[in-house]
């Protein structure tokens, strides 16, 4: 008997131990996140203006692996980076040996798309929009089917490289990409 309770007391403090560097991912993690600087990744669509360069000022979309293709310079990893270090690696590459003084700007033109699934009307895929909350997009996906739990969802990103899913209260903030489950309710 004193040997099982050795054993839980120590696979205890080993979980414990083994959970101490790991952010809680909360509701309050997720809204804070809200506010860091928006990062690019597949599917987001941009606006890349070169000053004075008609040719190479386009709208380029982020392919799945997280690159962009420009005339002269090629393939360009955005994936992971803000708009501004975007633009600071564009015109890097266009100092190295084609323009003098490249002046470039980078905007997101699209945001990359977010799903809402489970049990709302209409499940899918739908374009972001800015200041979005899992309310507005259970109400884009044509609302909550009769069936379903409609005081929290079940929130999927990605934070860190990590893919996290977390239950989260119907007026949490979202980000683009960001996947939403609407659950079935018990009674």
């Amino acid at each position: 008997m004193i040997s099982r309770r050795a054993l839980f007391a120590s696979l205890s403090l080993a979980a414990l131990v083994g959970c101490a560097g790991v952010p809680r991912l909360t509701p309050e993690f997720l809204n804070a996140q809200i506010h860091e600087p928006y990062t690019l990744d597949a599917g987001d669509r941009l606006r890349v203006i070169v000053f004075g360069q008609d040719s190479l000022s386009n709208s380029y979309g982020v392919d799945g692996a997280g690159r962009i293709s420009m005339p002269l310079i090629g393939l360009i990893d955005a994936r992971g980076r803000t708009t501004h270090q975007l633009q600071a690696s564009i015109e890097g590459r266009l100092r190295a040996g084609f323009l003098r003084e490249p002046r470039v700007s980078v905007e997101v033109e699209q945001y990359r798309p977010f799903f809402v699934l489970g049990e709302v009307n209409t499940s899918g895929q739908y374009p972001f929009v800015n200041q979005m909350t899992v309310q507005m997009a259970v109400a884009i996906a044509g609302g909550f089917s009769p069936r379903a739990n409609r005081n929290y969802a079940e929130l999927t990103r990605v934070i860190s490289g990590e893919i996290t899913t977390v239950a989260v209260p119907i007026n949490t903030p979202m980000r683009p990409g960001d996947t939403i489950v609407i659950r079935e309710r018990f009674f």
